[in-house]
């Protein structure tokens, strides 16, 4: 197989169909033989074979590059955190589930503090106002929403979160990138390729 002639388009079509379950390839074998490509064909086409030989690899890698960044700065993942969850309040249903539940945790420890928790008394079914308004522990949603999101911002800021994380992002797609632009790919990579290249179009004839 020619992966020089293989498109971006292929290449990223070829990895959401391939078995991502894999455990990565040895260490032994990741790091066997490094060279320096001689053409620009030929460095084109080791970069797409490596990229899906050693998919599981780099996958660990860029992983294993986030947690150590999260572990040096636990608040930016706090920040994320936070972020998410800020956006997902948006949500009508992620906004009434969530009310409910902090309601419940607070009332196994203070039940009057979880009767002021509760949405007001004119709403209607499952914390949902009849106008449309949703309420998040008894308060408007809109409140809530916006106070998070002044927290997340001043422990983004106080976090150097974005610093963080950006360099985890750097770190973690420069690294795979230059083990497939260095790591000569050997004989086995090429059979297995071909091998799953053979059991794809096996399915699709059994498809047909």
């Amino acid at each position: 197989m020619d992966w020089s002639n293989v498109t971006i388009d292929e290449l990223v079509d070829a990895l959401k169909e391939v078995e991502w379950s894999q455990p990565p390839r040895p260490l032994a074998e990741f790091f066997a033989k490094f060279t320096v490509p001689k053409t620009q064909s030929k460095w084109d086409g080791r970069v797409k074979c490596n990229m899906y030989y050693y998919r599981s690899n780099y996958f660990v890698l860029f992983s294993l590059v986030l947690v150590i960044a999260f572990i040096r700065n636990p608040f930016a993942l706090v920040a994320v955190f936070l972020t998410a969850l800020d956006i997902a309040c948006l949500n009508d249903s992620f906004a009434v589930s969530l009310s409910e539940k902090l309601t419940r945790t607070v009332r196994r420890f203070s039940p009057p503090l979880a009767h002021k928790l509760r949405a007001p008394v004119s709403t209607g079914t499952r914390g949902r106002p009849l106008k449309g308004t949703v309420y998040i522990c008894g308060r408007d949603r809109r409140i809530f929403v916006g106070a998070l999101g002044l927290v997340t911002a001043l422990l983004w800021w106080y976090s150097s979160a974005v610093i963080t994380i950006l360099g985890a992002l750097i770190i973690g797609i420069t690294l795979p990138f230059l083990h497939a632009s260095f790591r000569t790919p050997n004989l086995k990579a090429r059979l297995n390729s071909f091998r799953e290249e053979f059991r794809a179009v096996w399915r699709g004839y059994s498809d047909a």
